[in-house]
This record gives structure tokens, sequence and C-alpha cells, in this order.
């Protein structure tokens, strides 16, 4: 038999991905499934960038390029910081990755060793606390619950840090709650980091342009002063319906982003060449589709919120962006019978409802269950009267 690293019994799958496979699976049975686990839009790729990688394999742009990025779409992700950010980044400042993961991945194998912390406000996306662990880090997690409406206090920061900390994850708006810090509570935060200099930020944007409760801002944008000490991790997957084209970007110190390109030198290479050609046209192209996407999602939001918080047992409080809700269903679980935990109540429910949800316990935050409504809203009524005929 196989021995196998002690590095892969550290991490678990992704539990999104097991859902949305379990989803698939019973598909191909015959069930049907309303699959509200993958986070992925719904909407297809643009066409003007569609058509910008046609053109791309059609003039033979299909070799290797640069290990960070083409100068062309690293350019365009300094142009998008500059004009949505105003944030100023060298092309030395910049690392194109196979897709936001993958710059996480990077950041994490660049800095943490055997012994670092790393502080992870929960919930957290699943993929933050087993990138740490196959870097031999440790997580360290700061609980919150729907009454703090998942938003880390910066007393809880600050009992959290201490020397062995090298870094800190804040993603706003978050996945799973939608959730967005203000720019007060940035601040706050803000000025609890900087009694811990030692401490690097990275901020998750990857949901940056899906937020219809107040304008866009992140942890540079409120403390200036953090720059230097902060990378910002993004992407072009949610904004621009590009999951499968694998395109993530940071940016930071340029140290920093050396150390995570040598990292990447040794994995994957460059990413795609077709999907950077794609991916600066999306960037630096036609915006103008943004306003009516992020208008369905809201919608879309308000239904679900709506109708969640009139189903037993369950509470949800609405959220400022993302395609999520993420709902307290520890009254429903104490009710059902046989039924212990949220993984549990996640099997009943694609069992005898054929809804597929995610358990809040992937997510750091046992009792609640996300619900991803990037799906039509034809998909969302029907899925919502089965939940409320299992629930009910």
């Amino acid at each position: 038999m196989t021995a196998f690293s002690h590095r892969i019994s550290r991490v678990k799958p992704s539990a999104t991905l097991a859902v949305t496979a379990k989803a698939a699976e019973l598909r191909a049975a015959g069930r049907d499934i309303i699959g509200l686990g993958a986070g992925e839009p719904d909407f297809d790729t643009p066409d003007h960038i569609k058509n910008a990688a046609i053109r791309a394999i059609q003039d033979g742009f299909t070799k290797y390029t640069a290990v960070d990025g083409t100068p062309g779409l690293k350019r365009a992700v300094a142009h998008k910081f500059s004009r949505d950010n105003h944030l100023h980044y060298e092309p030395n400042q910049i690392l194109v990755s196979c897709g936001g993961k993958h710059s996480i991945y990077n950041l994490v194998q660049a800095i943490i060793g055997p012994g670092d912390k790393v502080v992870i406000p929960a919930p957290y996306w699943v993929s933050y606390p087993d990138i740490v662990l196959l870097a031999e880090g440790e997580p360290v997690i700061i609980p919150t619950g729907i009454d703090q409406q998942f938003k880390i206090t910066p007393e809880q920061l600050d009992a959290a840090l201490d020397d062995q900390v090298k870094l800190f994850f804040l993603n706003s708006p978050s996945n799973p709650t939608g959730v967005a810090y203000s720019e007060a509570e940035l601040m706050a935060i803000g000025e609890v980091l900087r009694r811990y200099p030692d401490v690097l930020i990275a901020t998750d944007d990857i949901y940056e342009h899906i937020i219809w409760d107040g304008p866009f801002r992140n942890i540079v944008n409120a403390c200036p002063d953090l720059y230097e000490r902060t990378i910002v991790l993004n992407g072009v997957s949610k904004a621009y319906s590009m999951t499968g084209w694998r395109i993530g970007y940071a940016a930071g110190p340029a140290d920093l982003i050396k150390a995570m390109k040598k990292i990447q030198s040794q994995s994957t290479s460059n990413p795609t060449s077709i999907s950077q050609v794609a991916a600066e046209t999306a960037l630096s192209g036609d915006q103008s589709f943004l306003p009516e996407m992020v208008e369905k999602f809201k919608e879309r939001h308000d239904y679900v919120v709506d109708a969640l918080n009139q189903l037993p047992g369950i509470s949800c409080l609405p959220s400022h962006g993302a395609f999520y809700s993420f709902f307290n269903a520890q009254p429903a679980i104490d009710r059902l019978e046989g039924v212990a935990d949220d993984v549990e109540l996640s099997a009943h429910l694609i069992e005898k409802a054929e809804v597929a949800l995610v358990p809040g316990s992937a997510f750091g935050a046992p009792g609640y269950l996300r619900l991803s409504f990037a799906t039509s809203m034809e998909n969302l009524r029907i899925a919502m009267e089965r939940l409320e005929g299992v629930l009910s």
C-alpha cells in the first residue's frame, strides 16, 4: 500500500465541491436535485470576453507566457486597482495565478512554516484553514455568529494576535455569509493591527463587485498606512462569470510577490495563455453589465432571505453582497428527529427535499447552512417550497 505524506492526513476535501458532486451524482441517478451548493454565478461569460479568447486561439497565442502573467494582463490588473480601488501597484508588485485559490496557496506557501500561526475569522471560506495546514502552519480561528453579524470585534482580534502570528485573513464581502465590514469597522480592526507590525494582512476581495449595501472598501482603503503590509487578493471568477477560466491575481509588497512567483514557478508555471487574454479584456473592457448582474443577485437575495425567515427553526440575516445566504438552522436541527447536527441536516434535506445545501461546519460554523442563490428565481422558488415541506 502507498505510504502517503503526513500532509494529506491534515486536510479534508472541499465540502462545497463535495456537495456539488453529490448533487450531480443524484441527478445522474434520476433524482430532481436543485443544487444550491456551488459558489458559481449562473450567468454566462460575457461575449466580448469569450470573443477575445477565440481571437487569441486563432492568432496562435497558445505558448508559454511569463510565470507571473503577461505584461498586458498585469497592466490591466494595475489599471483595475487604480480605477476601482485607488491603489497603485507596479508590475513587480503583481502576480497572476491559476485562480484566486492559487493566489492564496502561493501566499501561504511563501510565508508560513511549521508553528507559524494564521488568524482566520469564522465563518471562513472552506479552503483557508486547509491551505494553512498544508504549509504546516496553525490556523487560529476567531468564531463569530449571527448575533454579531458574523463579524469579528477588535477585542477578539487583539486576543488572537501574538508574536507567532504571521498572517491575518479578511474576506469582505464574505463567503459564506455575504456580510461586509464597514469602513468604520475596518478602521477599528486596523487600529489593532498597528499594534502587531509583523503581522501580514491578506484581504480577499473576490466579491468586490457583487455588493449592494454601500460602496466597496477594503482595509487598505480604510487604513492607507497598512499598504506596505497588506496583500490584496482578487480574480475574475465571480464578477465576470469566469470560474472555469482560472485566473486570479495578487498585489502587494514586491519582495512577497517575488517569493510567491518562485513558488508558482515550481508548481504550475504560467496561467493559461488564452485565459489571460480573456481576463485582460474582462478587466479593461466594457463593465456595463455588472450593475445588471448585481441587481439580479439582489432580487434573489431579498426573496431568499424573506423565504428562509418564514421557515420554522430558521433565521437568516440580510447580507451586503456575494451570492450566499448563511442561516442559523440550530432550532430546526434540535426539532427534527434523527438529525443531530448541520451535516446530518444537509444530508436530510438533499434526500427528503432534493435541495443541496452546504453544512456550516465546513465554514467553521456548526449549526448553520449555506445557500447559494446563484441560480434562477424559478429554482429558488421551487427549492423554498420543498424546504418548507420538509421543515414544516
